[in-house]
Formats: structure tokens, sequence, C-alpha cells
């Protein structure tokens, strides 16, 4: 009796302040909010001037008084355009087609080619191998303008003026992914590749069979800024290009803004229909995009 009666009395333990962190959360929360809605009014601005009639494109306004659908198969050149009666005669349907394809093509080629630099620079060892890639990282720093006349000389020169090819293989290598696949292969342990090499594996072999499916984040990260990046290219097919079947979308849109004079309601409905297959792209891999990047950026 004598023990429990000097035992100490039980502390409650201290609660913690929560309030305060969640104030400042729900602050973080609520700026976030503010500063994505007033970034999203341009694009608000884009979805709801393609639903606009002309007489309304132009005021300031963003929900339309008189909502319409007319100006998507305008654009589309299944309707003749109300305000001069007459079909546009643009290639919609082909120019979507060109950007994509260009995209695809391009993005295949680049990742593969740049896997590869990776590997080389990253899991092989050969003399001059850092210095080659110090190099080969400074053609990053020459701005793309300064290149332009030697590239359109050297399509020129090979015949591949106003064609897919020219378009395509200037593309086809980057500087950047061979740095972003580098550093993604660098966090792989070169355990595997000793041990794949015992096992009487090549260079090939190891590779395709480990370091590729290995590197899948990295990957698909760079794919998805590659195609970005392609299908929004418009200065080299407009310098490239003269036959208007094989206009990108961002070339071919041109004609909406100049033959036919400015007509802002379907500019913005070709427009929406354009990013649709970047908003589909990075909703459908934003995923890997972050985790490839994650990654990516960790060495060792």
């Amino acid at each position: 009796m004598s023990a429990l009666s000097t035992a100490p009395p039980a502390v409650s333990p201290r609660r913690s302040p929560v309030r305060k962190p969640r104030a400042a959360a729900a602050a973080r929360f609520v700026g976030l909010c503010v500063m994505g809605f007033v970034i999203s009014i341009p694009f608000l601005w884009m979805v709801s001037a393609s639903f606009k009639p002309r007489r309304e494109v132009e005021q300031v306004r963003i929900l339309p008084r008189q909502p319409t659908l007319r100006n998507y198969p305008v654009v589309l050149d299944l309707q003749p355009d109300p305000g001069t009666g007459r079909f546009l005669e643009l290639r919609f349907g082909r120019w979507y087609f060109n950007s994509i394809f260009l995209a695809a093509c391009i993005t295949v080629l680049q990742v593969l080619t740049s896997a590869m630099a990776a590997y080389a620079f990253s899991r092989m060892h050969w003399r001059g191998r850092d210095k080659v890639f110090l190099a080969y990282l400074a053609t990053m720093m020459v701005p793309g303008v300064v290149t332009m006349i030697p590239n359109y000389q050297i399509m020129v020169s090979l015949g591949f003026l106003n064609t897919y090819h020219g378009l395509i293989l200037p593309a086809a290598f980057s500087a950047f992914g061979t740095f972003l696949l580098r550093q993604f292969m660098l966090s792989i342990p070169p355990s595997l590749d000793e041990a794949a090499k015992i096992d009487g594996a090549s260079h090939w072999q190891v590779f395709w069979n480990v370091i590729m499916p290995l590197a899948r984040p990295g990957l698909i990260a760079l794919g998805i800024f590659t195609f970005l990046g392609a299908y929004r290219s418009f200065f080299w097919p407009l310098i490239m290009l003269v036959d208007k079947q094989l206009y990108p979308m961002q070339v071919g849109m041109l004609a909406l803004d100049t033959t036919y004079g400015r007509q802002t309601e379907l500019i913005m409905a070709a427009t929406v229909m354009n990013v649709v297959p970047l908003i589909l792209v990075f909703v459908v891999f934003q995923r890997f995009l972050v985790k490839g990047i994650q990654l990516g950026s960790v060495k060792g």
C-alpha cells in the first residue's frame, strides 16, 4: 500500500498543436487553387471562344451568351463558313495525322538513339568517355537558330526538302535525352551488368534485356517530353515544307489567320482540337513522368 501511495501521478501526454499546421496547409491549398485558376484563365477563354459566334468572340466575357457548335464542323470542312458561305477547304484531318505521325516517329527514334548513347556513356568504359560526354553536352548551349541554316543546307543536299525525312532525321538525336537517360542508368547497380556478362551476354544483350527494362520510367519520361516538343514544332516544318499535304497542324492553322482573314472563333476551335492529344498524353503518362524525373535525378 505504501508503494502504491508513493507512486507519482501519471502525466497525461501533451497534445501536439495541429491547428497551426492545418491552417497553414489550408492556406497553401487555397493559394494554389487561386494561382491555378488564374493560370487557367487563358485556356478557359480559348475553350469558351471556340463555342462563340463571330459577333461575340472579341468580347471580354468568358462565357458565351449564345453558345454554338458550328465552329468545329466549319474547321473540319463539314459545313461552310457562316460568314462567307463557302467551305474553307482546310485539310484538318490530314494535318492532324501529320502532326501525330511526325511526333511518334521522332519520339521512337530519339528515345532509341538517346538510350544507346546513354548506355555507352554510363555503362561502357572507354578512353576519353567523360570528355566526349562534356563536348556532347556543350551542344545544348548552342541556340537552335544557329544550327538551323546548316541543317537546312544538309537536308537540301540530301534531297529531303519537302519530305517527312527532312523533319524527322534532324530531331532524331538529342543531347538532353542522352543526359537524362545517362543519369537514370547511373542509378542502376553495375552488379547486374557483371552478372549478365558472366552468363555470356554481350553489350547489346545487356543493353536490351537488362538496362532497357529497368530504365522504363526514364524512357517514358523522355518519350513524353519528346512527343510534346515534336508535336508543337512550328518553325522547322514552316521552312522545310511547301506541299500543304505535308503540313503539321501548327503550320496548317496559319490558313485561318492569313488566307481567310483572322477568324478567332475558328482558330480557337482548331486550337482546342490541337491540344487534345497533348492533354491525353500528359494525363495518361503523368505518373510515369514524375517517377522518371525523380529516379533520374538521383545518382548511385
